[in-house]
């Protein structure tokens, strides 16, 4: 009779397994929440998708939030003041181009 106690599943064929586990940190505890965070930090490291299309500026600002949120004190407040600043940039050149369509089309 085959052992069938909580040992017997490695988690190897586990949903949401990284397979990073099988490859590049082999001995490691895939269910570790270090290692865990560790795989993902390798697989943004190593994504590779063109930068050039709309998808990833998208994807650009998404993994910029993500990494942002798992931010903490002033490196958090930092990253909150460069949108901030963004933001006000975007409103400012906005403005500027209203007033002067308005200018323009007052001619």
């Amino acid at each position: 009779m085959p052992y069938r106690g909580s040992m017997a599943d490695i988690g190897r064929s586990g949903p949401g397994r990284n397979p990073r586990f099988d490859d590049d940190l082999i001995g490691l505890d895939p269910n570790d929440p270090e290692a865990r965070a560790f795989a993902e930090h390798l697989d943004r490291m190593q994504k590779c998708e063109p930068t050039f299309t709309v998808e990833a500026s998208i994807s650009g600002v998404a993994d910029f939030a993500d990494s942002s949120n798992r931010l903490g004190g002033i490196r958090w407040w930092g990253a909150a003041l460069l949108v901030v600043l963004i933001l006000v940039g975007v409103i400012v050149a906005s403005w500027d181009i209203v007033v002067r369509a308005l200018e323009w089309l007052a001619e």
